[in-house]
């Protein structure tokens, strides 16, 4: 087994990571996490996927000295249908939303907004609770709950409280949840057969996208298809989401048709201040935002069906062997098949950890943000973002890098295909667009051209060479270009 310290060779060329966090602390019971959490308090945050929190440690926007791991809570990870109402567990991801049939059901318009979160490398490890708790305007899962009329169930050492999401929310990125309180569970009443639903997002582009706008829906509609309740939620338009209310009340008794359809578009725009900001300018958001409340309502007229294929998760199945074993800031983890020790990687995030402490410098830092994807590696058989997850989470995994993809001297079929499509130009995306690839290859073994999009949208190439790329991945699977 080898024992690694932080590397120090002067020629590495890369952005030091400076120390983010003192304390790091992984409990294994709700229990032992509520006692931390009452003995910390504001001192700490709680940690699982770590999309936002370390993205907001690192920005200095909510700063902490202790972390507080949750992601061995395993009873807190499930999705399921009691009695008409969805439960939603704290360690819910957005693949395990996607993956639900449950949700898609009886939950379309959060099983859309999962589609459009972040990328795949994002959906792998982002749980909706931690959407729910950074409180940002912009989060495309609070728009949904709020239009499904969610609650969420709050646990700490003084017991359990339920506050419906239209109360929770206080201002931008404010809530009404204490330092020692934890977000158990997310509930939610089932869409019934007299409902349609649906959400609708505008971005700049197709992935890696915050929200210009957005928007749920959810109509009850009765026999006569006019409708008797009407919940539209607005995001992204305001300092918390908030309800198109003079749009709603006016829709009460109505039929859909263009008329009523236009004129609820424009009265939604009556109920939101937007901003001027760098993605778009308040006018133009008003004007999208009745053109979409307009389109989203003749959609749910003509009971249009939206075909929803099996979403990409970048995520195969991974068997836990053992339970997750102590973690005391010493880090015992399997990278490519070999057991390692990291010491004094804990108040690290993987990729620092994999680059400084194991030497594994194939991984390439790009952003630090978790937007271009060069981070790209697999954690149990989950593709993530290694920027974007704290070290410690590696203690007891087993990690597969870019140095780990191929097998002895016999490349990986996509690194093959890489070069006999030419599909290298500077090479510093490589790594992330293999690792996504292989991933996929995993999941579809003849993906079509739309698949490798998706798979690859949390991938950014600087030299603008996705053909020869989405090329290279086809020719791994057996497939031709155009398919």
């Amino acid at each position: 087994m080898a024992s690694l310290h932080c590397a120090t060779n002067p020629t590495i060329t890369y952005r030091k990571q400076v120390c983010m966090w003192q304390t790091y602390l992984r409990p294994t019971s709700i229990a032992e996490t509520l006692a931390l959490l009452h003995s910390h308090r504001d001192k700490a945050r709680i940690v699982s996927g770590g999309t936002d929190v370390l993205l907001e440690v690192q920005q200095g926007i909510k700063q902490t000295s202790t972390l507080i791991d949750i992601t061995a809570l395993s009873d807190l990870k499930y999705v399921r249908m009691e009695n008409g109402v969805l439960h939603l567990g704290a360690l819910t991801t957005h693949n395990d939303v996607l993956r639900s049939q449950a949700c898609q059901q009886y939950a379309l318009p959060l099983f859309q907004a999962c589609l459009e979160v972040g990328a795949p490398q994002i959906r792998t490890r982002g749980t909706l609770a931690g959407n729910v708790i950074t409180a940002s305007p912009a989060n495309d899962t609070i728009t949904p709950l709020m239009a499904l009329d969610a609650e969420l169930v709050l646990l700490s050492s003084n017991g359990e409280r339920i506050v419906p999401l239209r109360d929770f929310y206080l201002g931008v990125r404010r809530t009404c949840c204490q330092p020692d309180e934890l977000v158990r569970e997310i509930r939610l009443p089932a869409i019934t057969e007299k409902q349609r639903s649906l959400f609708i997002k505008s971005g700049l582009r197709r992935a890696q996208a915050i929200s210009l706008l957005n928007i749920a829906f959810v109509l009850t509609l009765d026999d006569n298809e006019r409708i008797t309740d009407a919940k539209i939620t607005l995001g992204c338009l305001a300092p918390t989401i908030v309800h198109a209310s003079q749009a709603e009340t006016y829709l009460k008794g109505k039929q859909l048709d263009a008329t009523v359809c236009d004129e609820a578009g424009k009265l939604a725009c009556m109920d939101v201040r937007p901003i001027d900001d760098v993605r778009a300018t308040a006018s133009y958001r008003l004007t999208t935002l009745a053109s979409l409340v307009s389109h989203g309502l003749q959609s749910l007229a003509s009971q249009q069906e939206i075909p929803i294929e099996q979403p990409i998760t970048l995520e195969t199945p991974y068997a836990e062997d053992t339970p997750d074993p102590e973690f005391h800031d010493i880090i015992e983890t399997h990278i490519n098949g070999q057991a390692y020790t990291l010491v004094d990687a804990q108040r690290k995030t993987l990729l620092n950890a994999l680059r400084e402490n194991a030497e594994l410098t194939g991984t390439k830092e790009g952003c630090a943000e978790g937007e271009c994807g060069a981070c790209t590696v697999w954690l149990n058989g989950q593709a993530v973002m290694s920027c974007l997850v704290p070290a410690p989470q590696a203690h007891g995994a087993a990690i597969t890098t870019i140095e780990g993809l191929a097998h002895g001297e016999h490349l990986h079929p996509l690194q093959q295909s890489f070069i006999d499509a030419a599909a290298v130009q500077c090479g510093f995306c490589i790594p992330g667009m293999l690792m996504a690839g292989a991933k996929l290859l995993d999941e579809r073994t003849q993906p079509d051209t739309e698949q490798i999009r998706t798979a690859l949208s949390g991938n950014i190439c600087r030299c603008t060479g996705y053909r020869k790329i989405i090329d290279a991945v086809l020719m791994a699977g057996g497939g031709q270009d155009g398919e």
